[in-house]
């Protein structure tokens, strides 16, 4: 779909996005950075980006069965679950778990398509990461 090319007018960045079905209702959730490097989103560009979209979405819609769009950030401390994602997240500060039950945080530094370079001199795989998800320090 366009949506990528939408954003991007709008210096915005698709994080991710999900259908999902709550109760019998669906959402078409939206989750979206801003492009660059601070990537907070504000609710006006939440908004404008909603509003830019539901017109293609319904007369394109997603699936036969009625849903609500919902366009939001994916937050501070956001998952890691694509590659894409920790493309998105270099320069950043990350929670890493590793299937060796060990936990790092450090600055993303690089990643590519089958690795990422940690700040602490750290290279790993993606199939030695468990779970990964950006770091705020409290």
């Amino acid at each position: 779909m366009e949506l990528e090319n939408l954003a991007k007018q709008l210096n915005l960045v698709i994080y991710d996005t999900e259908l999902a079905k709550e109760g019998n209702n669906f959402i078409y959730r939206i989750f979206i950075l801003k492009d660059g490097e601070n990537k907070s989103v504000s609710l006006d560009d939440c908004e404008q980006f909603s509003r830019l979209i539901s017109p293609i979405l319904d007369l394109n819609p997603l699936t036969d069965e009625k849903y609500f769009l919902e366009v939001s950030s994916p937050g501070l401390e956001r998952k890691l679950t694509k590659i894409e994602h920790f493309k998105l997240s270099i320069g950043e500060i990350l929670k890493i778990k590793t299937k060796e039950k060990e936990e790092i945080i450090s600055k993303l530094l690089s990643a590519d398509d089958e690795k990422i370079t940690l700040e602490d001199g750290t290279i790993l795989n993606y199939a030695d990461i468990k779970s990964t998800k950006t770091y705020i320090y409290w």
